[in-house]
C-alpha cells in the first residue's frame, strides 16, 4: 500500500527485519526502533506520516505499555501490540489503554500484513465519517462536533450551520445563501437570525469560533488560519 509508512518497535533485530522485509513487499514504507525512548523519539520526529504503529510489549527502557501511554495522550494513530505473552488479562489491559489489535509471538507474517490492511481500511472508512478543521471535527453519522477532542452541544439548526460553513471552507456565503439552504427557501423571517446563531456557534467553539469570519457587506467564510 503506497503512501502508508509503518513503525516497527522491537527490541529483537531479526523481528524487525522479518516484519519489515514482508511489509516493504507490499509496498509500506518502514521506520524501526529498537526500544521504548527511540520509539517515542521516532514518532515525535514523524508523528505527521505514520498510519500505524507494530509495538512489542518487552523492551528496555521503556516497555510496551509506556509507550502506548504517551502516545495516546496526542495520537489515536492505530496501534498493534505484538507480544511474546497470550494471557487474557494483558490483552484486555491492552485494549483498556487504546490498542487496536493484539497478536502474540510467533505469528504469521502473511497474518499480521491481513489485519494491518483490515485496521488501515477501517480506519480509512472512519476518516471519511469525521472530518477535521484546524481541531474541529464533526461526525456527519453521529451529527456531532468536537473541538479538540471535546463534544460541543450544539442545536439542529446551529450544526447544520456549521456543517454548512464547513462544507464550504474558504468561500464566501452571503446571508441569503445561508437562509436559503440552511433554514431553506420557505424561511421568511430576519436575517439577523443568521448573525444570533454564528455568535453562539462561535462562542461555543472556544477559541476555534475565529475561524468563522465576518465579511463585511457580504456574510461569513470559514477559514482555518
Amino acid at each position: 500500500m503506497e503512501g502508508v509508512t509503518i513503525l516497527v518497535v522491537d527490541d529483537e533485530f531479526r523481528m524487525r527485519k522479518l516484519v519489515k522485509d514482508f511489509l516493504q513487499k507490499e509496498d509500506f514504507t518502514v521506520l524501526e526502533a529498537g526500544d521504548g525512548e527511540e520509539a517515542i523519539k521516532t514518532f515525535d520526529e514523524n508523528k505527521e506520516k505514520i498510519n500505524l504503529i507494530l509495538l512489542d510489549v518487552m523492551m528496555p527502557k521503556l516497555d510496551g505499555w509506556s509507550v502506548l501511554r504517551q502516545i495516546r495522550q496526542e495520537s489515536k494513530v492505530p496501534v498493534i501490540m505484538l507480544t511474546a505473552r497470550g494471557e487474557e488479562q494483558d490483552e484486555l489491559f491492552g485494549f483498556e489503554l487504546g490498542v487496536d489489535e493484539y497478536i502474540s509471538k510467533p505469528f504469521s507474517p502473511k497474518i499480521l500484513v491481513a489485519r494491518i490492511k483490515a485496521i488501515l481500511n477501517r480506519t480509512e472508512d472512519k476518516q471519511k465519517e469525521n472530518k477535521n478543521y484546524g481541531g474541529i471535527e464533526i461526525n456527519t453519522e453521529g451529527r456531532t462536533v468536537t473541538v479538540d477532542g471535546k463534544l460541543v452541544e450544539l442545536s439542529l439548526r446551529e450544526y447544520e450551520l456549521l456543517k454548512y460553513l464547513l462544507d464550504n471552507e474558504n468561500v464566501a456565503l452571503s446571508r441569503d445563501k445561508i437562509l436559503n439552504n440552511v433554514w431553506n427557501y420557505d424561511y421568511y423571517g430576519d436575517s439577523r437570525t443568521i448573525d444570533s446563531h454564528i455568535k453562539k456557534i462561535r462562542h461555543k467553539l472556544g477559541k476555534k469560533g475565529k475561524y468563522i469570519k465576518t465579511i463585511r457587506g457580504v456574510g461569513y467564510k470559514f477559514e482555518v488560519k
